[in-house]
């Protein structure tokens, strides 16, 4: 993949892969775009290994998880819902509120289940793609997306 391609690429995947980081850290923007521009760095980094370009959004997105996933290990303290309250966003003061409901409901879940569902809903994924991305069966996703549906309706039905 040479620069110009990795450059369209970018394009035409950073609003997506931004909403998912964002929803993945519950709303906390600030955090979801630094994991976004480290992802991108460890993408253009490896481009030569990509052979297949058609499937350079599934690839980012598998290094974006992995890059979630490690600096929730690194990280000395979780992100709360206090702070996906707090979180500005760059939108108006209306707008910047909208999903809060769901980022506290889906800072509750299990962090799995969470993934699966951001992955299958918001981006389209089918579950072998999710599978994927997250390194787990396609049989172990659609008990994720099961799970994290009956979690999210009990959340969200309490408001």
């Amino acid at each position: 993949m040479d620069r110009g391609q990795f450059t369209a690429n970018v394009k035409a995947t950073q609003g997506a892969l931004r909403r998912f980081l964002t929803a993945l850290c519950c709303g906390d923007s600030f955090l979801a775009d630094d994991i976004a521009q480290e992802s991108y760095v460890k993408a253009y980094l490896s481009a030569d290994g990509l052979r297949d370009v058609s499937k350079f959004k599934g690839w980012l997105f598998r290094i974006a998880y992995t890059t979630y996933l490690n600096h929730r290990r690194s990280a000395a303290a979780t992100v709360g819902y206090e702070v996906a309250h707090d979180a500005a966003g760059q939108d108006t003061a209306d707008a910047s509120f909208r999903y809060q409901p769901l980022y506290a409901a889906l800072d509750r879940i299990p962090p799995h289940e969470r993934t699966s569902v951001l992955l299958y809903y918001m981006e389209g994924y089918s579950a072998r793609e999710v599978a994927a991305i997250t390194g787990v069966t396609e049989e172990t996703v659609r008990k994720h997306l099961s799970r994290g549906r009956e979690h999210l309706r009990g959340l969200l039905s309490n408001k």
